[in-house]
């Protein structure tokens, strides 16, 4: 029996150079060159000053947990002997109002709790798909 084929994040006109960047390891946000706004997922105009005009910046890859939820049910076949896993939504530490969303890596959702602070880990999926998961940061000395 084959396994059904997984489905993929699609990228579009605003996101396909940041699924570039992902794939090289990098997490970057956007930076508006008109008023140096952050601004996270991709956009074409910036909500303060309509610029349309802006470049990646990189982005710290760490964050702190906003929200999760923990599937139990696979939404699609693929994801099947995956049960049960856990997405997180990151409030991440470039700035306010940015956050990004990905699976948790390395523990399990018993640690979880609002304002864990979280790193970002990237998951090589396949033939030209890389994922930006979220484990646990390692305690700072």
């Amino acid at each position: 029996m084959t396994e059904p084929e997984r489905p993929r994040p699609g990228a579009d006109r605003d996101s396909a150079a940041w699924w570039e960047l992902v794939r090289g390891h990098r997490l970057a946000v956007q930076r508006c060159t008109g008023c140096a706004l952050l601004r996270f997922p991709a956009r074409e105009y910036c909500p303060a000053c309509r610029s349309r005009s802006w470049e990646w910046q990189d982005s710290a890859g760490t964050g702190r947990v906003a929200s999760w939820t923990v599937t139990h049910q696979p939404f699609h076949p693929a994801f099947a002997a995956e049960v049960p896993y856990t997405v997180l939504r990151v409030a991440l530490d470039d700035g306010p109002g940015l956050h990004c969303w990905g699976r948790l890596a390395g523990a399990g959702p018993e640690v979880l709790a609002a304002g864990l602070p979280v790193e970002a880990v990237f998951t090589d999926a396949g033939p030209g798909l890389t994922l930006v998961d979220w484990r646990p940061a390692a305690p700072r000395r």
